[in-house]
């Protein structure tokens, strides 16, 4: 039978309690701690433009949860560009730049009482593919709930309904061999996509939800004017690690998972893929899934002990050795490519255990060294910040007057509604340009 579970991940929660430990033990009684770099100087703090309306993950809500978002820029009028997110159990949602909702496609229901129901996780885009009788822009989606992608085609046609589902129905469950396995939700996690330049193929990279594996899918057009998928390769990250003092480590966590993958960009200009273990750091390999990974940056608690205590359910954390990065702190999440005209650029990476982002250079013969950071904080009373952002999104070209330098869109895991009563997630919209000025310094 399907078990939805809504309680943090136990790592997740190893990581928060030593980062707020950290923390309170170096702030006075009463006072807020401030994010701070690597240097232990205070982060900038950029505030949004607009925010989504709340989601509620609740049955009056709809069981929508916001997850992650991707950007598609409307070519022929920028300024009617769209957002189109992710709610989990309450599928897709689509918003114009005032950040208004133009669109909701619900998840697929379930197949049987005792399966799971369809569940969004993660999205991003496809630009030219040719569907029937000329190319068309794809926002692609994990359905973790079914194991299976998802595929909507993106057209300005006026009604209101930018986003149609062009899935083949005979797609086959991307890591599952039957319904059985698929409840038990080792299923479709982490989304990039990928155009191959020299080839013109159009990928995406899944990973597996509470295992290290990652699979490269071919996205293909079929006759009927659909899109399929096929598994080209598979790659399994490490799960346990060799410290620097000749101990083997592995992230803390419920019994049979793995460190599991979710956040990942890939760089179009060379095919690198950056993909985010979340409570291990970011690795940086090949589209492809060929040659070996390097992991560019570790999280704080990368080699911290901790044993699992079944009656809380939670991770308690060891002495930390030492061995950790410093800007980050798990879980890694959110990783978006800010690409420049010239070649340069930043890896933006959502450090969700203390609710900050990071950014490291794009060189791919360097070591992707770490350039700045942000906090993304209230605007006033009605426009909060972000708090544990899963996703991000960014793009760096003009989108109208609302955005002429580009847009960030980042997820808020703690929304503030008007209400003030029930939980709530949602999403922020940020100009560009700030956030440009705050990694600058």
């Amino acid at each position: 039978m399907f078990r939805h579970r809504t309680a943090r991940p136990a790592a997740l929660l190893l990581g928060t309690a030593l980062t707020t430990l950290t923390a309170l033990a170096a702030t006075p009684a009463g006072a807020v701690p401030a994010a701070a770099d690597g240097a232990g100087g205070a982060l900038p703090a950029v505030t949004p433009r607009a925010q989504t309306p709340p989601l509620h993950d609740d049955e009056a809500g709809g069981n929508a949860d916001a997850d992650d978002p991707a950007i598609w820029r409307d070519p022929a009028d920028p300024g009617a560009s769209l957002v189109i997110a992710t709610a989990k159990e309450g599928g897709l949602r689509v918003y114009d730049l005032a950040a208004r909702q133009v669109q909701s496609l619900p998840a697929p229901p379930a197949d049987g009482p005792d399966d799971a129901p369809g569940r969004f996780n993660n999205v991003d885009l496809v630009h030219g593919m040719r569907l029937g009788s000329g190319p068309s822009d794809l926002a692609v989606t994990t359905d973790r709930g079914h194991d299976r992608l998802r595929v909507y085609r993106i057209a300005r046609n006026g009604d209101g309904a930018p986003l149609t589902d062009v899935t083949d129905p005979a797609a086959r469950p991307v890591f599952s061999s039957g319904q059985e396995e698929i409840n038990e939700q080792r299923t479709a996690y982490g989304l990039a996509t990928w155009t191959d330049p020299a080839t013109g193929r159009s990928y995406a990279l899944v990973s597996r939800r509470n295992t290290t594996r990652l699979a490269l899918l071919e996205l293909t057009p079929t006759a009927a004017g659909k899109v399929t998928y096929r598994t080209v390769r598979t790659l399994d990250l490490p799960s346990s690690f060799r410290l620097p003092d000749g101990t083997s480590w592995s992230p803390c966590g419920e019994p049979d998972e793995q460190p599991q993958v979710e956040g990942m960009v890939v760089d179009p200009a060379d095919g690198t893929l950056y993909a985010g273990q979340e409570d291990v750091g970011i690795w940086r390999l090949r589209a492809d899934l060929t040659g070996s990974p390097h992991l560019v940056e570790k999280v704080r608690e990368y080699g911290v002990p901790g044993s699992y205590d079944e009656e809380s359910e939670e991770c308690v954390p060891g002495a930390d050795p030492g061995f950790g990065g410093t800007h980050l702190s798990a879980d890694v999440e959110g990783l978006t490519l800010l690409a420049e005209k010239d070649g340069d650029g930043v890896l933006l990476a959502s450090s969700q255990g203390d609710s900050t982002f990071a950014g490291f250079d794009r060189e791919r013969d360097e070591e992707n060294e770490y350039e700045g950071g942000f906090r993304v904080t209230a605007a006033g009373r009605d426009l909060d910040g972000s708090e544990e952002c899963d996703g991000a999104a960014v793009l760096n070209a003009p989108l109208g007057k609302r955005y002429p330098d580009g847009l960030l869109v980042v997820q808020d895991g703690h929304d503030t509604p008007q209400d003030g009563e029930r939980g709530a997630t949602g999403f922020k919209f940020v100009d560009l340009a700030d956030v440009t000025r705050a990694l600058d310094g």
